[in-house]
């Protein structure tokens, strides 16, 4: 078995996790081994809770690898229910549990029977399902449970056009600010919000989705599976455009006007989309600016979920003019759509969850800047190379306590900085250097995977130093590679000018 040591999508029970501790007065309750519970100082962390996570471990001890939870994991659903008054409880299975292969439907049964609280068993398979597609499932379970409640008695549409936002969940990347942003562009529409889940939704909201026009899914990964249950039942449409980017967010708009005039509206947002395009977001000036003119051509790696990758993609290839060098994403098992929205908008697709892999081909493509996940930001310290972190996995840093949505026309002026500001750090480098900043870190490896076998002299060193940072890398690496071919094991000042001589050649 590989010994995991970066995952980019947690373990299926934190996607059960994120999902009910998203709830308003749900409690979750995880069958793991003590220590399995950091999920809940990392949402306090991340989230910056003031409130105490709502997750509770049933602990796997030596006893229970004896004989089983027998009454354990029953006696402390109960115990919630009596101190906490939870509306629903939720029981996830873990990898633990998975291994012991205890009855965990048989343990919520008995607990129903003495809890004024729903429970419910998450129907998550360790085996089959990670942190994203678990916490998709979660969210269809609850939705459908609490839909069926009403037995076909669904509330009657609502006067007023009205839409459902699915998919805003504890720590999701940029969750809030989206979500507030998204409020926004739906009110401007004379559009309310009729619920907001998981994110701050109580269980008994969920019965009053059926009223909306229509559905909003703004990230692919979470919420479309809820979406297309409530379409299946009763039949209202759904939005799965992600309006990011300029572009993307004038289509969402048309989506919207669609489904509104279809269903007896009349309105028209043409001349908002205009307005919005040339007055609000700054990003549609700043890619006729020279600052952006300076930016075509560049070259630059995508990598990411599936929303934020393919969004970004097409930001950069269609509203920026920079050449995207390969695009990837670490959600294998939506790989065909990801590859039908990227295709045609970069040199290659990447479709992988190594790590490894993903920072060889990003030293390989030596691009201009990256744009990643913070995995992929430390790959970029590594080789010299800017990056701007546009997707989970997550750190505190993406969490920021000011504005910043990726959504919407305001989420316009914010990629455009982040793009703007990732490729000009190179040359911020090489300023700090010739005036004195900080040391920049070498690139020691032709790969991320494979480290030097070749001497450098002191004076062949010194020669190297004095290079730009952004460009020295990439000098380094030709360096080496043509030592290797020529036969040498030593590179002196020499071997640099005939390399250089080669290159030029």
């Amino acid at each position: 078995m590989k010994l995991a040591y970066w995952m980019y999508a947690g373990p299926a029970h934190i996607g059960t996790l994120r999902i009910a501790s998203s709830f308003k007065n749900v409690h979750a309750i995880m069958h793991a081994p003590l220590g399995d519970d950091y999920f809940n100082v990392m949402r306090s962390m991340l989230e910056r809770e003031r409130d105490f996570t709502p997750v509770t471990a049933s602990v796997v001890d030596r006893k229970v690898l004896g004989r089983g939870s027998q009454d354990k994991v029953v006696t402390n659903i109960v115990r919630k229910d009596q101190e906490e008054a939870p509306d629903l409880i939720v029981l996830t299975p873990t990898c633990t549990s998975s291994i012991l292969q205890e009855d965990l439907q048989n343990f919520v049964a008995r607990a129903q029977e003495q809890s004024q609280a729903d429970v419910l068993l998450a129907d998550v398979n360790h085996y089959r399902y990670n942190e994203f597609t678990a916490a998709d499932r979660t969210l269809t379970q609850i939705v459908s449970y609490y839909i069926e409640k009403l037995t076909g008695n669904f509330p009657a549409r609502s006067e007023k056009p009205t839409a459902n936002i699915l998919g805003i969940s504890t720590l999701g990347f940029h969750n809030h600010h989206d979500c507030r942003e998204l409020k926004q562009l739906l009110a401007d529409l004379g559009v309310e919000v009729n619920v907001v889940a998981p994110e701050g939704c109580s269980v008994h909201d969920i019965q009053k989705m059926p009223s909306a026009w229509f559905n909003v899914v703004p990230y692919r990964e979470l919420g479309r599976g809820a979406a297309e249950y409530l379409q299946r039942q009763t039949g209202q449409p759904l939005i799965d455009i992600t309006p990011m980017g300029i572009l993307q967010t004038a289509r969402f708009i048309r989506a919207v006007q669609q489904i509104l005039n279809t269903q007896g509206a009349r309105v028209e947002y043409e001349e908002y989309i205009r307005l919005q395009t040339l007055f609000v977001s700054q990003a549609a000036w700043f890619s006729r600016s020279i600052d952006c003119q300076n930016l075509q051509g560049k070259r630059a790696v995508v990598y990411g979920d599936l929303t934020h990758a393919a969004a970004m993609t097409r930001i950069l290839a269609r509203e920026m003019g920079v050449r995207v060098v390969w695009a990837g994403t670490f959600c294998k098992y939506d790989a065909e759509w990801f590859k039908a929205e990227v295709a045609d908008l970069c040199d290659e697709v990447l479709i992988s969850d190594d790590h490894a892999e993903v920072g060889d081909r990003i030293a390989a493509a030596e691009p201009a800047a990256i744009f990643g996940t913070q995995m992929e930001r430390h790959i970029g310290k590594r080789l010299n190379i800017p990056c701007g972190v546009i997707s989970s996995p997550i750190h505190i840093q993406n969490f920021p306590v000011g504005y910043r949505p990726f959504l919407g026309y305001e989420g316009t002026n914010q990629i455009a900085d982040l793009v703007y500001n990732s490729f000009t750090l190179g040359m911020e480098d090489h300023l700090l250097e010739v005036f004195g900043g900080h040391d920049t870190k070498e690139v020691i490896t032709k790969t991320m995977t494979a480290q030097s076998d070749l001497e450098w002299d002191e004076a062949a060193t010194r020669e190297l130093a004095k290079i730009p940072g952004f460009v020295r890398s990439k000098v380094k690496r030709n360096t080496e590679k043509f030592a290797r071919e020529s036969g040498r094991d030593k590179i002196t000042l020499e071997v640099m000018y005939a390399a250089k001589e080669a290159a030029g050649a």
